[in-house]
């Protein structure tokens, strides 16, 4: 077999997803095993998710909906927009794809950050498209940078906000004057995946920024149901953005990209309100705690509007990773984001907060600090 495969396919990296726990327990020897590295949810999903799964079984020999009815109804009620401003997609994964296939030519640009999501950079290579990658200045987008990046190829800007892995945010009159400096023929697209962790006052008003084009730049809003409501597993995610955009996006995704059980489960979370209350509140003590535990021991924890923790723990973020799964404890070492000294700690359940940070003490012990 001869395979002529081009080169921006060829180069590409895969996705490094999370050690999966039976993974370590098998080559470790561990049992009980908790995984705070992939900013799940770590609640199950509510006994309304489960009862609306569970009755839409029967129905599998059928076809989801295509236009996902009901699930972009229920966003738009409780989201105050048309829904014909919304995209439902197989995760936020894929409105990113379809972003980049319906507006990015071959040879075309698109500017993100670093750190920050690596399907950005992905999507936009698979496409054969030019990535422009703007290192983040102390922690936070360079929007500065960014914007002098901008040149008459750049069809999409992709921000983070709140950034994955460093859980900073974009101060609201900074985005403001950064958009209206953007060309309005960019597009510019804003991360909210864990915009549900965010206090009230940082978050943009989506609805007047879909808007309010007159002038401007397009913004798109990129949501999820992996994180807040806990349903990954499924695999369901959205985009609010201007009806012009969402026209393009229906034009080149799949027909059927949202499988019938992530749509009941979807609405099924959104009409919880009690369990997603629940959930936010948990988080934050989680955040809290282990923060606190973290400075104790001597490790920087970041100010963070997520689920999660980005924490320089002064010594090789590799070997504390490591030494971390012989305690049954999986966290993730930022080594690859260019953070040789911090980890990723997700928010778990209060027992595991508590098993982390004592395995931690444990580890950070073993190390050369």
């Amino acid at each position: 077999m001869k395979l002529k495969i081009p080169r921006h396919i060829s180069t590409i990296v895969p996705y490094p997803p999370g050690k999966p726990q039976d993974e370590l327990e098998r080559e470790y020897g561990v049992r009980n095993s908790i995984k705070l590295a992939s900013n799940e949810n770590p609640r199950s999903p509510s006994e309304a998710v489960l009862r609306a799964v569970s009755e839409a079984l029967t129905k599998l020999n059928r076809y989801p909906d295509g236009s996902c009815f009901y699930l972009t109804t229920s966003l738009a009620d409780k989201l105050g927009v048309s829904p014909s401003e919304i995209v439902v997609g197989n995760g936020s994964d894929d409105i990113i794809d379809c972003l980049v296939k319906a507006f990015v030519n071959e040879g075309e640009e698109v500017i993100s950050s670093h750190p920050s999501f690596l399907m950005y950079t992905k999507c936009v290579q698979v496409r054969g498209g030019i990535n422009r990658v703007v290192p983040m200045k102390e922690m936070h987008h360079d929007l500065d940078a960014i914007a002098a990046a901008v040149n008459e190829h750049t069809r999409l800007i992709f921000l983070d906000n709140p950034n994955n892995p460093t859980g900073s945010i974009i101060p609201l009159v900074d985005l403001s004057v950064f958009l209206s400096n953007v060309p309005e023929d960019v597009i510019v697209v804003l991360d909210e995946a864990y915009a549900d962790f965010m206090d009230d006052e940082y978050r943009p008003d989506a609805g007047s920024l879909l808007r309010n084009t007159k002038g401007r730049a397009a913004v798109v809003f990129l949501r999820t149901f992996s994180k807040a409501y806990g349903i990954p597993g499924l695999r369901v995610g959205y985009g609010l953005m201007p009806e012009e955009v969402a026209v393009c996006l229906h034009k080149v995704r799949q027909p059927f990209n949202v499988n019938m059980l992530a749509q009941v489960a979807a609405v099924a979370a959104l009409g919880d309100e009690t369990s997603y209350q629940q959930m936010l509140d948990s988080t934050r003590e989680g955040i809290e705690y282990l923060s606190g535990g973290l400075r104790k021991f001597g490790c920087v924890p970041y100010p963070t509007q997520t689920n999660f923790i980005l924490v320089d723990v002064k010594c090789d973020a590799d070997k504390l990773y490591d030494a971390m799964l012989y305690e049954g404890v999986i966290i993730r070492s930022m080594t690859s984001y260019g953070f040789s000294s911090c980890v990723r700690i997700s928010v778990g359940l209060e027992e595991e907060n508590i098993r982390c940070l004592n395995a931690l003490e444990k580890c950070l012990g073993m190390m050369e600090r």
